[in-house]
This record gives structure tokens, sequence and C-alpha cells, in this order.
């Protein structure tokens, strides 16, 4: 990976839930985290919840709960259940990072960047990442 696309921070671990309110009332109510943002992604057949950590710039906890139309999520609950789903890390050029992840083999999931939440994202299968499902995210402005 060229130095340039070297991921420059973790930007969130995603947590998968089943109820979005019921998780809240730990992170919230218990550990005292305001949520950021609560939003539908219909592109992604999810709603997600942000609660951020450390400030401005700072990492986040991201909840996502399948919607019922979300089929390989709801199956990932399904034989998992409720828990770590992936660790994102911020890039700086997503088309230059997938390039060059393709062009080392890794084993990328996306053949093109896909819209996510904050911006353009490729995931890599846990199969390459000593079993961590990583995204890989260039925030849009």
């Amino acid at each position: 990976m060229s130095a340039e696309n070297t991921p420059k921070r973790i930007d969130h671990v995603a947590i998968i839930v089943r109820n979005i309110e019921q998780a809240l009332t730990f992170y919230h109510d218990t550990l005292g985290i305001e949520p950021r943002e609560i939003k539908e992604v219909p592109s992604e057949q999810v709603r997600i919840a942000f609660l951020p950590m450390g400030g401005p710039g700072g990492s986040e906890i991201e909840l996502i709960e399948p919607a019922a139309t979300n089929a390989s999520l709801l199956k990932f609950l399904e034989k998992r259940g409720e828990g770590l789903h992936h660790i994102c890390l911020e890039v700086e050029h997503i088309d230059e990072t997938l390039q060059e992840m393709q062009a080392q083999e890794a084993p990328v999931l996306d053949q093109q960047p896909r819209l996510a939440a904050e911006g353009s994202a490729i995931f890599i299968h846990p199969k390459g990442t000593n079993g961590v499902l990583l995204e890989l995210l260039e925030k849009k402005d």
C-alpha cells in the first residue's frame, strides 16, 4: 500500500444490534454517550446510530440495526448474534486504495466503492484480515 493510501485512523467500530433503542439504553443511559445521529440508510437497508468518542475528529461506535429486507445482515445476526460486525479505517482516496488492494490480491468484496452513510467504502473479507470484516472509507466533505 502506498504511503498516501495507508489508512490514517480508526473511523468507527460497528456493532450489529437487533434494536437500536434497546442498545442505546446501555451506551447512552449507562455510559453517557450521546448519539451524534440516528438515521435510516435506504441504500444499505439499515438504521444506524453514531456514538462519538473523544470529541470532534475522534473515533465512533456505530450501531447497526438491519431492516427486515436486509437478508445478509439478518443472516449474520441469526448466525452470530449481536456484537462486533466490522472495523472501519479512514483512507484518503478510495478508488486508488481499491486498485492497490486488487493488485495485491486482497479479498476485496467490492468491485467498485459503494455508497456508505458517511462517504464511499469498500469491504475486505475476514479471511484476509485475521477474522475481522474490514471497511475502508473515504469520508465525504
